[in-house]
């Protein structure tokens, strides 16, 4: 199928190019900007007139990625490529089960899935997993999700491991202790509402020990989802010092704080939880100045039952996949940050971490994959349960109306989804 994308306005983050140019595709490749091959003919034309055209979204944490309506909700936001947490189920602790998710999900002109193999056999935190088998089978790192590492020495060994044969290990800093039992964020509201707290430090202290075992292995590590100005704080120190780190945030965490909680709104029952205003702006700021390498959705899809529970009961997350790129654009409007530098932490930020496996993705430019997305910047559109795709429709931004309307999803140079 050879397609020519007519008077777009391409953005590609990379190369930092905004300007109104035609695409033109072929064999799922991008093959000529702004100017055809001499024997391109097209088969098809579309109109992006008005529309945005991006490289593809990269979400760097959805879970249930291979299932049927997790896979339309990520070509309705425009997400080409999805990492896949290990806390799956089963556990990706087994080269075979990483097979059989990719398996899964190689269905045609669906997003990529880039699984996470487990660092500990069954999450536990006490045996690290065969790495390299887990690597050999798929896996683009090796992580614990949301479940922490109480043995130091065990994550010590598991970074030693990691360093050896040049894995990255990808790691949610969380104090097992502190955290346990804990539904929001210590504090005023927490205590008003009688909720069980986690503290700042949950965070810091095992941000603290990981950042020593990194110091003393040399191991690459990517830090997942931190929630407080505390953890940006001594991020942004530890690259400074040069240290082989990075870290990305979730979206809801540059909008919402613990006040949005109300009166026990379980839709804001997330993990992390929601913590105060001068965390929410410490991580707005370190997305605009890149301390933060990447905004992801944290795409956690969750049951109505699951969330008409009392606050402490119902069970932690929110979908997001559709709802990434409108809250990108929301923070870039209000933080005033050029469209180009905002859709780079969700796309060549996230290509970067990904190493080989994100060195084709990312980008606009002859030769690279025709992985795309098509939005209308000037289009706001109402977030309402009937209308996503996620197999959990639950949002702490229901009722909202949100920036930016995806058009078109492009897979390989494969019209994936188109919404007039």
């Amino acid at each position: 199928m050879k397609i020519h994308l007519q008077g777009g306005r391409v953005i590609d983050p990379a190369t930092g190019a905004d300007a109104g140019q035609d695409l033109f595709i072929a064999a799922g490749t991008i093959v000529g900007v702004g100017q055809a091959p001499s024997d391109f003919t097209a088969n098809r034309i579309l109109d992006a007139r008005g529309l945005a055209v991006m490289p593809g979204i990269i979400d760097l944490a959805v879970r249930g990625a291979a299932q049927g309506p997790e896979a339309a909700a990520a070509l309705a936001g425009g997400v080409t490529s999805v990492v896949c947490p290990p806390d799956a189920r089963p556990v990706l602790d087994e080269p075979e089960r990483v097979e059989m998710l990719r398996y899964r999900a190689r269905q045609p002109h669906q997003a990529h899935v880039l699984p996470l193999g487990a660092l500990t056999v069954g999450l536990a935190g006490k045996v690290i997993t065969e790495m390299g088998q887990l690597m050999a089978a798929g896996c683009v790192g090796l992580s614990q999700g949301n479940a922490p590492i109480a043995d130091t020495k065990t994550l010590l060994r598991a970074l030693l491991y990691a360093h050896t044969y040049g894995f990255t290990v990808w790691l949610r800093p969380q104090d097992a202790a502190l955290s346990q039992g804990g539904v929001a964020a210590d504090g005023a509201v927490a205590s008003r509402l009688g909720l069980a707290g986690i503290p700042a430090a949950a965070e810091t202290i095992a941000l603290f020990t990981i950042l020593e075992l990194v110091r003393a292995t040399g191991a690459r590590v990517h830090l997942c989802r931190l929630s407080t100005a505390a953890g940006i704080a001594l991020v942004r120190a530890a690259k400074t010092e040069g240290l082989p780190v990075t870290c990305d945030v979730g979206a809801n965490y540059l909008h919402l704080t613990d006040m949005d909680i109300g009166y026990f709104d379980t839709q804001c029952r997330l993990d992390p939880p929601l913590r105060g205003q001068r965390d929410r702006e410490a991580i707005r700021q370190a997305v605009r100045d890149g301390t933060v390498d990447a905004v992801c959705s944290d795409h956690t899809p969750v049951t109505d039952d699951a969330k008409l529970l009392p606050f402490g009961e119902a069970k932690p997350g929110a979908s997001g996949l559709e709802l990434l790129l409108s809250l990108v654009l929301k923070w870039a409007d209000e933080a005033r940050v050029p469209l180009v530098s905002a859709l780079a932490r969700v796309t060549t930020g996230p290509a970067a971490l990904l190493g080989r496996a994100g060195a084709e993705a990312g980008r606009i430019a002859v030769g690279a994959p025709a992985d795309l997305c098509l939005f209308d910047p000037a289009a706001h559109w109402k977030v309402d349960a009937h209308v996503l795709r996620s197999g959990g429709r639950n949002t702490p931004f229901l009722g909202y109306e949100l920036p930016g309307r995806v058009r078109a999803t492009l897979v390989g140079g494969h019209v994936a989804f188109e919404q007039s």
